[in-house]
């Protein structure tokens, strides 16, 4: 009899069924985590690690992205104890269906918003806009539990701010290339030209051209007015606070070339880091050198150029020595990031090509092949919007703005051979 109970359920798909399977293997996607606000810059004042708070204004609305792997079933309810002044109505929609849920502080929400079908797999975006409010704020949301079919596959997302994980999740993935370099060679130049595709020059990025052992070097996106082309140098004593090294662990700037500022850095280790504030443009191509050399005790000293087209000339950014360091250069990688973590629902984009490193006795070699990897907020499968490879014969990373085809991590890629070293006169650099 129970057996044919639930064959009965099945045909009529009484609402009883419906409650069991949306209860089934709920999962929670806290909004701290995985949420975005319309407005960008201004997303702090309202979206924070608790979830969506103080939100007021009804031109804001909020996306939150879930990554299914199978189609189904979505189920969204609201598990949290809410937070509501007054009278208002959200609309919360999934590929152009919407919800329409009301709340009323004078009475108990059941914490159904609804369902949907899923029909394919990848990213799922969910919107939830402000209708209509009595009082000056919307309610505060932390959660959404999710159940349903569509969700008993692996599923993609900030999980939890264990780590910081908030932070680091809604940056979006790193993705880097790491060139594959022949042994034996006293490499004491670095070369690597960048091109970021129109539009793909979103407030926040960095398209690091020319990392290396002990630091990196490249260009930024940093607000509507102001880019980088940036270089640092991590000190060999290990830590995110910069007034914490001992002065024989310190980098020292030796030069550096006109209208570049100098300092410390820190949060991701900390030493030595210089910039130029250059208005690059997106769909140029642009070309970076690094020289780095062992000295004596224990010195080794790096100095970055970058060649600015308008003049025809390479300019200096800056040359740093690092203590208790005794190497050429080595570990030849580009990366891409986002630094904004209100800039990580955008999608980043950049070529890499025509890369070389040149000996001590002045020999050129080409690097051609990379791996590709990305950091640990792909790697625990928190995001899956990270991607690299050969594109117009060069090699590419992209991430961010929650794309469904992702490169598996690991990857060998192999560009097109340019076949022509750079033409530059050591001597007569700045």
């Amino acid at each position: 009899m129970r057996f044919l109970k639930w064959v009965l359920l099945i045909l009529m798909g009484v609402p009883g069924l419906k409650s069991h399977a949306q209860n089934a293997a709920a999962i929670y996607l806290p909004l701290g985590g995985n949420a975005y606000s319309s407005l960008h810059e201004d997303a702090e004042k309202s979206l924070s690690d608790r979830g969506i708070v103080n939100w007021s204004n009804p031109g804001e609305y909020f996306t939150a992205y879930l990554r299914v792997s199978k189609p189904g079933t979505l189920f969204i309810s609201i598990k949290d104890k809410l937070v509501v002044e007054g009278q208002s109505t959200l609309e919360f929609s999934i590929n152009n269906q919407s919800k329409k849920v009301s709340f009323d502080e004078a009475k108990t929400f059941d914490g159904k918003i609804g369902d949907w079908i899923i029909k394919d797999t990848g990213y799922v975006a969910i919107t939830i806009k402000g209708i209509n409010k009595s009082g000056t704020q919307f309610p505060f949301i932390q959660t959404l539990s999710i159940s349903g079919t569509a969700v008993e596959g692996k599923t993609a997302y900030v999980k939890n701010n264990e780590g910081n994980f908030f932070y680091w999740g809604r940056r979006g993935p790193s993705v880097h290339l790491n060139y594959q370099q022949p042994e034996n060679i006293n490499a004491e130049w670095y070369y690597n030209e960048v091109t970021v595709p129109k539009g793909e020059d979103k407030l926040g990025s960095y398209f690091m051209a020319c990392g290396f052992g002990e630091g990196y070097f490249g260009m930024q996106v940093n607000s509507p007015t102001e880019r980088h082309i940036l270089f640092s140098v991590w000190s060999p004593f290990h830590t995110d606070d910069p007034k914490s090294i001992p002065e024989a662990h310190k980098i020292k700037m030796l030069k550096k070339g006109e209208g570049v500022y100098t300092g410390e850095f820190g949060n991701e280790g900390a030493g030595g880091q210089s910039y130029l504030n250059y208005i690059w443009k997106a769909g140029n191509t642009y070309k970076f050198l690094l020289h780095g050399a062992p000295g004596k005790d224990s010195l080794t000293t790096y100095t970055a150029y970058f060649f600015i087209p308008e003049t025809n000339k390479w300019q200096l950014i800056a040359s740093f020595s690092r203590p208790k360091t005794n190497t050429y250069l080595k570990h030849f990688h580009s990366f891409l990031e986002n630094f904004s973590p209100v800039q990580g629902d955008l999608s980043r984009k950049v070529l890499f090509d025509n890369q070389w490193i040149c000996d001590d006795k002045g020999t050129w070699t080409e690097l051609k092949v990379a791996r590709f990897t990305t950091d640990n907020t792909g790697a625990k499968g928190y995001r899956m919007d990270y991607q690299g490879g050969v594109e117009k014969g060069a090699l590419y990373l992209k991430n961010g703005g929650f794309f469904n085809d992702y490169t598996t991590a690991g990857k060998i890629f192999t560009r097109v051979s340019k076949g022509k070293k750079p033409e530059i006169d050591f001597s007569k650099l700045p």
